[in-house]
């Protein structure tokens, strides 16, 4: 079940896995072992010098990781995949080995909060340059190249405020001065988006966000061409970070790619109605989602998405302390960080993920300190806005 033309439900439950290869187990074996034993001492020469394939120690491969690292490359349309330990080490793994001292990383406006704190007290401590431009009009980025620029990175939709980046028209413009592109699919995932197939080099995510989708696994995992993909394993993760998957992370997060489309579907379903519902509310000053018409960039959401996520940013006319009497009045939602579980979370960005930002910082790269994030999970879409409604009425 190795073939391409599989559909993606079909790749995300059997692609590299045959049972009969396993005594017949439907469900893959965990290999819980840090180190494998060598047929002889001249086999365990080849396998450190790289002239036989296989394992030798887990904090390099492990059969478990292996087959995730196959599935995730499988369903992202890339030549190889590489498991880690959360979704930080697979960014920091990725751009430790495409980074050196004195080179140049363009980034969008909005990012993470502890992806920019990496960046601009972690990457700029070690002399390499970080400039934040608004990705969301491609001619900055053009504006911004140097000959010092290697590697351009962004998220689409970012996180917090659903920013969104023409990646194929990025990749085009770095591509030209041979620049490397770096996109965070977390909020999307391959399900809704595929950057590698709109030319991006690495993609990187949160497996424990809508990957692993249950809320008990802390991952991180990185695509793109096999011989890019090997040179973080062996540089960025091995020697750098040291940032590896444990077995059992990865069968959970193996587990949660089985389901993957059917917990999209839903997330993106109930999402539009709660956006629908808060941008009608008078209590609201506007919502942040890709599927509403109001939403600035909803045709390009509509063409690099095939569906709009489920995670959504709004404002209530109270600003934040309207935002926190709000939250603390919700009885079912939960307020806690996060995201793709199947629980509804709520979470106040300015003083919680992203208050690694100075607050001139938030208010230069569009975090206002009103601003809610909500991830919209499983439970009833009647449920879910029945909470929200009882709750912006104070």
């Amino acid at each position: 079940m190795t073939d391409k033309a599989f559909g993606f439900n079909t790749r995300a439950i059997h692609h590299a896995y045959e049972p009969q290869d396993h005594e017949g187990a439907l469900t893959p074996p965990l290999h819980l072992t840090s180190t494998f034993s060598f047929e002889t001492a001249e086999a365990g020469s080849e396998l450190f010098a790289g002239e036989r394939s296989g394992h030798f120690y887990s904090r390099i491969s492990n059969p478990t990781l292996d087959l995730l690292e196959q599935r995730i490359a499988v369903l992202e349309g890339a030549e190889a995949g590489l498991a880690t330990a959360s979704g930080m080490s697979a960014i920091t793994s990725v751009l430790w080995t495409l980074l050196s001292p004195g080179d140049e990383l363009i980034v969008d406006k909005t990012l993470y909060g502890c992806t920019f704190s990496f960046m601009q007290h972690g990457l700029a401590k070690f002399g390499i340059k970080i400039t934040h431009v608004d990705l969301t009009n491609p001619n900055n980025l053009e504006a911004a190249i140097n000959d010092k620029t290697k590697v351009v990175y962004f998220e689409t939709p970012a996180n917090p405020n659903m920013r969104i980046v023409d990646i194929a028209t990025c990749v085009e413009i770095a591509h030209q001065r041979d620049i490397k592109v770096v996109v965070d699919n977390t909020y999307s995932t391959p399900y809704l988006s595929r950057p590698i197939e709109l030319g991006a080099d690495v993609v990187v995510h949160s497996a424990t966000k809508y990957l692993g989708g249950h809320g008990d696994v802390v991952a991180g995992l990185a695509v793109g061409s096999a011989e890019l993909i090997q040179e973080v394993r062996l540089f960025g993760m091995k020697d750098m970070t040291g940032g590896v998957m444990s077995p059992f992370n990865a069968m959970l997060v193996l587990r949660g790619l089985k389901t993957l489309s059917l917990r999209m579907d839903r997330h993106c379903s109930s999402a539009m109605k709660i956006a629908e519902k808060l941008e009608s509310h008078s209590a609201v000053v506007n919502v942040s989602y890709p599927g509403l018409k109001s939403f600035q960039q909803h045709e390009l959401a509509k063409r690099q998405m095939s569906n709009f996520g489920g995670m959504i940013a709004f404002e209530l006319s109270g600003g934040i302390e309207a935002g926190r009497t709000a939250m603390n009045k919700l009885k079912m939602i939960q307020r806690a960080v996060s995201l793709g579980d199947a629980e509804t979370l709520i979470q106040h960005p300015a003083s919680m993920t992203h208050s690694t930002y100075s607050p001139e910082e938030r208010l230069a790269h569009g975090i206002s300190d009103g601003l809610i994030r909500i991830s919209v999970g499983l439970e009833d879409e009647v449920d879910i806005w029945a909470d929200l409604e009882q709750a912006l009425k104070s």
